[in-house]
């Protein structure tokens, strides 16, 4: 991350942040190890706070604005969100390799456990005591993913617009349980249609009509 500049004698302080500048240095083999992190301590919706928590406050490879837009491209395509935003992350910091090395750190992990635990859970399936920790294990994850949701869910608030969209497209998966790629279909060109670029250049001071 670059740092800002220190303000001269008798100027004004700079008030804003510096701005995001994608990281040059980073190493495939860090990359492979911060997501193979992930994958390895994170539990089923609660990813989402292990990325957050691994990839903006820990590593700063990315900041809040982008994190939130790379969630947001990883949950309108298929296939898992995790999975999904490796390979976004992993391309931004370098490029196709790093989209490799991303992919794979984060997934085999759970690709391991999935397979050992899986014979585990089939010979003991009956076993009170493990139905037990599975739910226990639902209801953190189901935490985790709340509380990721309050933290990000803040910058997406910022209108009634927000709101209604984000009460509109709940209501339609949650309540009419209306496919998820129709809501994507409807609420989607609606959403873009709203929030497309506008002209400032008309509006300026000394425009010309």
């Amino acid at each position: 991350m670059n740092t800002p500049a220190q303000p001269g004698p008798g100027a004004a302080p700079d008030t804003e942040a510096a701005p995001y500048a994608v990281p040059r240095d980073v190493k495939l083999w860090d990359i492979f190890l911060t997501f193979l992190g992930i994958g390895a301590v994170s539990f089923g919706g609660g990813v989402v706070a292990y990325l957050r928590a691994g990839l903006v406050i820990r590593k700063r490879w990315l900041d809040e604005e982008h994190f939130l837009s790379a969630l947001e491209i990883s949950q309108a395509l298929p296939g898992l969100n995790a999975t999904n935003m490796s390979i976004i992350v992993g391309d931004r910091l370098r490029g196709v390799w790093g989209s490799i090395i991303a992919f794979l750190g984060i997934t085999l992990p759970g690709g391991t456990m999935v397979l050992v635990l899986g014979v585990a859970y089939a010979a003991n399936a009956s076993n009170p005591y493990v139905n037990a920790a599975l739910v226990g294990v639902g209801a953190a994850a189901v935490g985790m993913l709340s509380a990721v949701t309050l933290q990000i869910g803040r910058k997406q608030l910022g209108s009634l617009v927000d709101i209604a969209i984000i009460l509109v497209t709940v209501g339609m998966v949650s309540f009419l349980h209306i496919s998820l790629i129709w809501v994507l279909l409807t609420v989607g060109p609606v959403a873009v249609f709203l929030y497309r670029p506008r002209r400032q250049a008309a509006d300026a001071p000394g425009s010309s009509e």
